[in-house]
């Protein structure tokens, strides 16, 4: 392949390679949305205009130094996509650095990461193999002392070329470097490796942004929620709960589309379908977590707050100041507390638990853990509530209690003896396995409140049901398309965030409810219930049975579904049919059939605010008047 007439230098070459498999990556590998010919284009031309860029430095270096540059450079180009592609296929989402500080996690993956590792993964690297032999065997002949004015002449060139496709996707995708919450577009314009760059620089400017902050930032975000999110609350509903325990049930990666459905003729939730009846069931109800998944989910409850679009905010800003929903109730006289079998560390909540103002956490050591009764990632939900009990019925009332369950999480393993359904049969293993898992967690929720019952617990409580987060990403969209029998598209992808919400009170009749909503309700919906005035709190919820709502739910990726329209990567739907009405992006000017702009600027103001609190760490600077 190499030879002494060979006159290509070993830069152009790797970045030839390295380009090539990274578009490779981009096309094949991510689910990467392009809509027309310019996105195809620019998807093209940004791995190599990157690549020819970072292996061009080389030249600056001597003979000897070129080598090892572009070797490691291959290498560790390599590394870094491949780390990309193996995160990407469990959270359909791109790493950020936050993310490089949450390492303590590692130790806990086990299994789940090695189920996202494929045996053809090695040909991921076959372009650092051919590079490193050519290094050694023809180094001489593919290296060289450049000249200045070839110096010159290569970085301007580069930088021409980097500012080429920048123009071009600021000319596809205006104010796209503004658009920080979609990792997406950001990565289909300037390549995961520019991308990373520009996460680095937003994160020593969200570090700073704290630094800086005297509060006079919360003026203009106090104003917009007195407008937008401070609506009345339902005055029926007000205190029907109060001095009642209340146990909250975080249901692991459960995702609505199995309620009320069949897999194979059989019911996969039989439980939870019935619970309906006699609950207020919130079937349009959505997840708004992002890369901190189930902890992102207790923040959103916990504070009304949305999560960061880079990490987590247990780990990034565990030490904020916050007015939880758990300091709320301990000062109304709640003792409050979480239970979840897992070590105390994952996630950071020991931290985040005991700032936010919960007086215990019953972590695994609270637990009897043996290989018999666990699985995955600890112990199973049966056992899990079971041993649960002793622990409410000697707490103090009322109470609040959150159970965080773990059996239906990815990879859904289940021992075969606790299985009662079969598996499905499709080209996804995570989702052929997830109706096992997810049934056993409805025969868990079942058990529970069986034994809630018993012990005389059930009828001085409310218990509130509520999915994390999704289970089944867009990665397994061929699998899902088979299983719903329809096409995958934006819209519907936006429609499987939705998750199950329950509220379950003993004694009160039971209702659907249809309208929008979302995590980011849960909060004003629990105090309002619980009788706790909440007119000194700041929220972007609405509590979920006042007739005055917020008319949109946002995503964290800036997504959104309203009552009428539902919008996902630039493009509008009609919410209840999925019929396309048209594409509609932030930087267009208003039009007679863009009805999903004056929404877009909502929920970019909106996500925007709710970054500034947390980053800034503004709730020190407002005085809540708790006593």
């Amino acid at each position: 392949m190499f030879n002494k007439k060979l006159h290509m230098p070993l830069y152009i070459f790797a970045a030839l390679l390295f380009g090539l498999k990274t578009y490779i990556v981009y096309r094949f590998v991510f689910n990467i949305s392009l809509d027309n010919g310019m996105q195809e284009f620019i998807l093209l031309i940004n791995p190599f205009v990157t690549a020819f860029f970072i292996f061009m430095l080389s030249i600056f270096f001597n003979k000897r130094r070129q080598l090892k540059y572009i070797k490691y450079g291959i290498l560790l180009g390599s590394l870094i996509l491949y780390f990309n592609i193996v995160f990407y296929r469990n959270f359909s989402d791109f790493i950020t650095i936050p993310l490089l500080f949450q390492g303590s996690n590692a130790a806990d993956l086990g299994g789940s990461v090695l189920g996202l590792i494929k045996l053809w993964d090695i040909a991921l690297f076959l372009d650092v193999v051919i590079v490193w032999i050519a290094a050694r065997k023809y180094g001489e002949e593919l290296t060289a002392t450049f000249t200045k004015r070839y110096k010159r002449f290569a970085l301007s060139l580069s930088v021409l070329f980097l500012v080429g496709n920048y123009t071009l996707a600021e000319i596809e995708r205006p104010q796209l470097l503004q658009r920080t919450f979609d990792r997406e577009y950001l990565v289909k314009n300037i390549g995961i490796f520019n991308y990373h760059i520009y996460d680095a620089v937003l994160h020593s400017k969200s570090e700073a942004q704290r630094v800086f902050a005297d509060g006079n930032e919360l003026n203009a975000i106090t104003d917009y929620m007195k407008e937008e999110t401070s609506k009345p609350v339902s005055e029926e509903m007000f205190g029907v709960a109060k001095d009642k325990n209340v146990i909250f049930i975080s249901l692991e990666s459960v995702q609505s589309f199995v309620i009320n459905n069949t897999m194979n003729g059989e019911e996969v939730t039989p439980f939870l379908n019935d619970l309906i009846d006699d609950s207020y069931y919130f079937e349009n109800f959505y997840h708004q977590t992002a890369q901190g998944k189930t902890s992102d989910s207790e923040f959103i409850v916990e504070n009304s707050l949305y999560p960061s679009p880079r990490g987590a905010v247990y780990f990034t800003h565990a030490q904020n100041d916050f007015h939880s929903l758990p300091e709320m109730l301990g000062n109304n006289g709640y003792y409050t507390s979480v239970f979840h079998s897992n070590n105390k560390s994952f996630w950071n909540r020991d931290v985040m638990y005991d700032n936010t103002g919960y007086d215990h956490f019953y972590d695994i050591n609270a637990f009897e853990v043996t290989d018999e009764n666990s699985v995955g990632w600890g112990l199973k939900d049966k056992e899990f509530f079971k041993q649960s009990l002793k622990y409410m019925q000697q707490m103090e009332k009322p109470f609040y209690s959150k159970f965080i369950t773990l059996t239906n999480h990815y990879p859904f393993d289940l021992d075969e003896e606790d299985a009662t359904i079969e598996k499905y049969d499709s080209n996804s293993n995570t989702l052929n396995q997830y109706f096992q898992t997810v049934r056993y967690t409805d025969e868990a929720v079942e058990d529970f409140f069986t034994n809630l019952k018993e012990t005389g617990l059930y009828e001085d409580s409310i218990i509130i049901l509520m999915g994390d987060h999704y289970g089944i990403s867009d990665f397994h969209k061929k699998a899902m398309s088979q299983y719903l029998d329809t096409e995958y598209t934006d819209y519907l992808h936006t429609q499987l965030q939705r998750v199950p919400f329950y509220v379950h009170i003993p004694g009160e009749d039971g209702e659907v409810i249809s309208k929008i909503s979302g995590q980011i309700d849960v909060k004003p919906t629990i105090l309002n219930l619980l009788g706790i005035d909440q007119s000194n709190d700041l929220s972007f919820g609405t509590d979920l049975f006042s007739e005055d709502r917020k008319d949109f739910i946002a995503l964290r990726d800036g997504s959104f579904i309203t009552e009428d329209y539902v919008y996902a990567k630039d493009q509008c739907y009609e919410r209840e049919t999925g019929d396309l009405i048209d594409t509609t992006t932030a930087s267009d000017d208003e039009g007679e059939e863009s009805v999903c702009k004056p929404y877009i600027d909502k929920v970019e103001k909106e996500l925007g605010y709710s970054d500034e609190i947390i980053f800034g760490d503004l709730f020190r600077f407002y005085d809540f008047g708790d006593e």
